[in-house]
């Protein structure tokens, strides 16, 4: 019997082990920290042997295949120890594949995957497509193959996730974007980051698609500089194109056979530029799988966005209070900053993932009138801004950062949570950071 390894015990360590079970391995989960009490009952109900608080080599170290959970970087002693010895180490969406004929559409980039993923499987559920959503976003991919297996998934891909891939592919690969992030997990390399982006379409033949944005420079040289098998499908709000979506006096356009107007900028659900490129992404998808044109169009007019990015908490004394926890890095900040249209109260900081600030620089000129440091270590923020805005205060916590910017607002201003970096000093998640923000506006 070939034996399992699964390095960590979340989400995609416990689905993992559910169907590596079911697929005949030996299987033991060890996580250095501690496991969730929900997952260790799942593993318990599943009688999978596991550890946790520590690794014990001996149980590691003799197995036939390692699934790493995404959050485990690659330089760790262990891993490296395993690569070393010649022991096979992948990831979830790598291991899962193999065991699925399931049309996959994956879904990458900087900014904007968690709502291209849930819009495309909105848009292939109203075309009635069987399709299971996963990746990043809930259930694991590989717990729903071993207990429901769909005909089509869309799935949500980080870079990490794409590192641990070797025969996974996506029949529609879909980057939206590709910014300066995680860079402290590339050697703060920006093209190591591209290339691993890049990785969704390692696999893809001449029969498979690549959705992208033509007005990203760093897709666009990547491009250029490197082959492709798959049919490129581009889309742009600067240009026309002669193939893909693009805009023409505030109408979006799909050119794949035919040319088809979709609909109208202002009729749909989500708003701002960013979502417009979102909304074209996940709409070419949705019809090379055969979703017809207008059930695509009322999807996209009735579809409810994304919980913690730019979503609007309350209105308190005419100030909006908007939480964007979910803005992790500064290309996501640039979209919510260019979405505002009263002057801003910015809510900014967290651990820095080896950001550069200055492309905010215009429109925190133009829309931010006070910066409120949210972090342990805000002296990057305050060394880049200090002389840009004329209120800039430090506060410890998410309480603190809202009763502050509830004095500084005046009527007919935002205050918004956009924090450009990891929630780790001071919150368990970016969700936890987004939940006691609202908790504190709702206090106020």
């Amino acid at each position: 019997m070939e034996r399992l390894v699964v390095l960590g015990g979340g989400e995609s360590g416990v689905g993992t082990a559910i169907l590596g079970k079911q697929k005949g391995f030996d299987v033991f989960v060890s996580d250095k920290g501690s496991i969730a009490e929900r997952y260790k009952k799942v593993l318990l109900h599943n009688a999978i042997d596991f550890e946790e608080n520590q690794h014990t080599k001996s149980k590691i170290l003799n197995a036939n295949l390692v699934m790493k959970s995404p959050g485990i970087p690659e330089k760790v002693a262990l891993v490296q120890k395993l690569m070393v010895a010649g022991v096979k180490v992948i990831s979830e969406i790598e291991f899962a594949s193999k065991y699925t004929n399931a049309t996959i559409v994956g879904i990458t980039g900087s900014n904007g995957k968690t709502t291209t993923t849930l819009l495309a499987h909105h848009l292939l559920k109203q075309g009635g497509l069987d399709v299971g959503i996963g990746g990043n976003i809930g259930d694991s991919f590989a717990k729903q193959i071993a207990e429901q297996d769909y005909k089509e998934y869309v799935l949500e891909l980080s870079s990490f996730q794409l590192d641990g891939i070797e025969e996974f592919n996506s029949h529609i690969a879909i980057i939206t974007n590709i910014s300066p992030d995680h860079l402290d997990r590339y050697d703060y390399d920006f093209e190591k980051y591209i290339a691993s982006k890049f990785r969704i379409t390692k696999n893809q033949t001449e029969k498979d698609f690549l959705i992208y944005d033509a007005d990203d420079k760093a897709i666009q040289n990547w491009l250029k500089n490197n082959k492709v098998k798959a049919k490129l499908v581009p889309f742009s709000i600067e240009k026309e194109l002669e193939f893909g979506a693009f805009l023409r006096q505030d109408k979006i356009i799909m050119k794949l056979n035919t040319e088809e107007v979709l609909m109208n900028v202002s009729e749909l659900a989500l708003k701002g530029k960013h979502n417009t490129k979102n909304a074209m992404a996940a709409s070419m998808a949705a019809r090379l799988l055969q979703v017809r044109k207008n059930t695509i169009a009322e999807s996209l007019s009735d579809f409810e966005g994304v919980e913690h990015r730019l979503e609007n908490v309350q209105k308190i004394n005419g100030v909006q209070y908007i939480n964007d926890s979910k803005a992790t890095n500064v290309n996501a900040v640039y979209y919510a900053l260019e979405c505002m249209e009263a002057p801003t109260v910015w809510i900014v900081g967290g651990v820095d993932k080896g950001n550069d600030y200055t492309d905010l620089m215009p429109l925190v000129r133009e829309k931010v009138k006070a910066i409120v440091c949210l972090g342990l270590d805000n002296q990057k923020i305050i060394e880049t801004f200090q002389n840009v805005v004329e209120v800039m205060v430090e506060t410890a916590g998410a309480e603190e950062a809202v009763k502050v910017s509830h004095k500084i607002a005046k009527k007919g201003d935002a205050v918004l949570l956009s924090p450009a970096c990891a929630s780790f000093d001071l919150f368990d998640s970016y969700e936890d950071r987004g939940n006691k923000f609202r908790e504190a506006v709702k206090n106020l």
